[in-house]
């Protein structure tokens, strides 16, 4: 026999409904009052970032952010909902963060983790400030363990099945994580799925002989090469916003 549950608060994690409902929900308890807090309050330039229940937003002015930070607590508790303590943080950051933070005798500007990418202010090879983004550790880690239980999974299978399958996993991956400044973490995903895989074909016999050269051959025929797929954010923007403007 079935039970039917009617929970009265929150929505099922993981559920297909729920990005749907969180961005209908945050539409009125969040994007409409950032957007009059923007117009209204705000003295610098305020940049509004999120997608369903997680956001980042950037300040030109430091008392702002602390202002608003104040203001949208007291607004979500009349939604019943709450910033979450631990991943709820002001950080300096940006263009002048290092400078400014260098100054003062402080080490490097903070991180930041945003759908699934590590935001670190760096520098390009000419000298010049840029957004450096890079694939979050802890959910490549996540990633590969999750590959090495498939491969045991499918241990027996032929190496073409396991290559065809492999394949659209590093491709799938790259779809996702392909974006610039981000290419050293495409190389060492695909070598680590590369090693994975020899491994998972050397435990299927012990008089398997699969050896290095023979795994190049495999890899070549397979597995894609990393390679950005994304374009800049600038450039992207420009394609959108033909000039720029602080809330668009």
């Amino acid at each position: 026999m079935e039970t039917l549950h009617q929970p009265r608060a929150g929505t099922p994690q993981g559920a297909v409904i729920s990005p749907l409902l969180a961005n209908i929900y945050l539409h009125y308890a969040f994007d409409l009052c950032a957007d009059q807090w923007r117009k209204y309050h705000a003295k610098g330039q305020v940049i509004v970032v999120r997608y369903a229940d997680d956001i980042v937003m950037g300040f030109q002015h430091e008392r702002e952010a602390k202002r608003f930070m104040g203001d949208m607590r007291q607004r979500l508790e009349k939604f019943a909902l709450s910033l979450h303590p631990e991943k709820t943080r002001l950080i300096e950051f940006g263009r002048f963060a290092a400078r400014d933070r260098e100054s003062r005798g402080m080490g490097k500007p903070e991180t930041f983790n945003f759908l699934g990418f590590t935001h670190i202010c760096s520098r390009s090879r000419r000298g010049v400030y840029q957004l450096k983004r890079q694939t979050r550790r802890d959910r490549m880690r996540a990633r590969l363990r999750a590959i090495k239980e498939e491969l045991r999974r499918r241990m027996h299978e032929s190496i073409p099945l396991q290559g065809k399958w492999l394949g659209q996993v590093v491709r799938g991956y790259f779809e996702y994580h392909a974006v610039p400044t981000n290419s050293r973490c495409l190389g060492t995903f695909r070598h680590y799925v590369v090693h994975l895989w020899r491994r998972s074909l050397v435990q299927r016999s012990q008089r398997d002989r699969t050896t290095w050269n023979r795994m190049a051959t495999l890899v070549a025929e397979f597995l894609p090469l990393p390679r950005i797929l994304h374009p800049w954010p600038s450039v992207r923007f420009a394609v959108k916003h033909l000039r720029w403007e602080p809330g668009a």
